[in-house]
This record gives C-alpha cells, sequence and structure tokens, in this order.
C-alpha cells in the first residue's frame, strides 16, 4: 500500500516539474526597459521600411536607424505643429548631446506630393546638423505611417497649399530592439531629455 502510494507520489512531483518547465517557457521575457516606460501600446509598432533620403537614395529602415533615433511623422509645408514638435525634439536630443547620449532625430514626410527628397534635405538640416530626412513614393510612405500606426489625411483645398491633418507622436526606436516608446506633443525638451535618458542609460 505504502509502495503505491510511493509511486502516486513520485508521479505528481514529475507532473509538476513538468508544469513549472511548460510555465516558464511560455512567460514573456522581462521587460528590460519597464522602469522607464511612461505610455503603452497595443500591438506591435514600429517595422520594416523602405524610403528615400535627402540624397534621392532608397535606404531601409535598416540602413537609418543605426543608433537610438527619435522618428516624427510630418510634413515640411506644416505651419505651426510639425516646426514646433520638431524644434522640441532636437532640442532634446541636444540636452542630450551634452550629457555624451546621442540621438538621432528623424524626420519622414507624410506629404510625398510636395516633399521631395531635396525640400525635405533641407528641413532637416536646418532643423539640426544630424537629423535625417526621409520621403517616398505614397505607397512608401503609407506603409511606414502604418507601421507606426501614425494618421494622416490630406485636406481639401490649393493643389499648392493644402494642409495636412496628421498624428504627432514622437517614436524612439533602437536598432536592434526596435520601437521602445512613443512621447506626446505636451512634454517640454528637458522633460522628454529626461525619459529619453532612462532608456539610453539602461
Amino acid at each position: 500500500m505504502s509502495k503505491t502510494i510511493a509511486i502516486v507520489a513520485s508521479a505528481t512531483v514529475g507532473l509538476l516539474i513538468i508544469g513549472g518547465v511548460v510555465a516558464t517557457t511560455v512567460m514573456a521575457p522581462a521587460d528590460r526597459f519597464e522602469a522607464c516606460r511612461t505610455t503603452r501600446t497595443a500591438g506591435t509598432v514600429g517595422g520594416p521600411f523602405t524610403l528615400v533620403n535627402a540624397a534621392g537614395e532608397t535606404v531601409t529602415d535598416a540602413q537609418v536607424i543605426t543608433k537610438p533615433s527619435l522618428i516624427y511623422f510630418g510634413y515640411t509645408f506644416c505651419p505651426d505643429v510639425c516646426p514646433l514638435d520638431v524644434a522640441r525634439n532636437v532640442e532634446a536630443v541636444d540636452i542630450l548631446a551634452e550629457q555624451g547620449l546621442e540621438v538621432q532625430p528623424v524626420f519622414i514626410s507624410i506629404d510625398p506630393e510636395r516633399d521631395t527628397p531635396e525640400v525635405v534635405g533641407d528641413f532637416a538640416a536646418n532643423m539640426h546638423p544630424q537629423m535625417v530626412g526621409l520621403t517616398g513614393s505614397p505607397e512608401q510612405v503609407k506603409a511606414a505611417s502604418q507601421a507606426y500606426k501614425t494618421f494622416y489625411q490630406k485636406q481639401d483645398g490649393d493643389p499648392d497649399y493644402y494642409l495636412v491633418n496628421h498624428s504627432t507622436s514622437s517614436y524612439l526606436v533602437f536598432p536592434d530592439d526596435g520601437f521602445v516608446q512613443f512621447f506626446s506633443r505636451a512634454l517640454r525638451p528637458d522633460q522628454m531629455a529626461e525619459q529619453l535618458e532612462c532608456f539610453l542609460q539602461v
């Protein structure tokens, strides 16, 4: 009788061990950025894209994001929001540079009709010497926007001076980790720099 109990007990322990192994293998990996996060996203954000740089060269995300990068989707004809947001981003980048931390500002146009490679290149160069300006065909721009779950919509009006409604978040992307965090336009440069620093120091 005691032998039967011992066999059952051994089998139970074995199942527990097997169950423990199974539970371990299905657990999600630890989030090394957890302590830095201030926003959450639903689903996957970011991913591969193919766009055109200021020199007219077709480039992929792997060629652009070779260091921590702060991506903003906007357009060069934007009368107010885009210039303010991009100026805030590059000021945060400069604050970090003073601390020896490097973040590359990236501007992706959502207005490929007017934002030629030259136009985007001039805009980026005027905003910051390290900024990468990207545009592309309507299909390329749409694919990049969809990857980052951004929104844009051309308004009706003058064919040369139309406006484009668009989302205004900025996206921190690492070469190895991909999308890490998005930031709202409500942040001041020093607040954004402080949050970026946390991710860069992990």
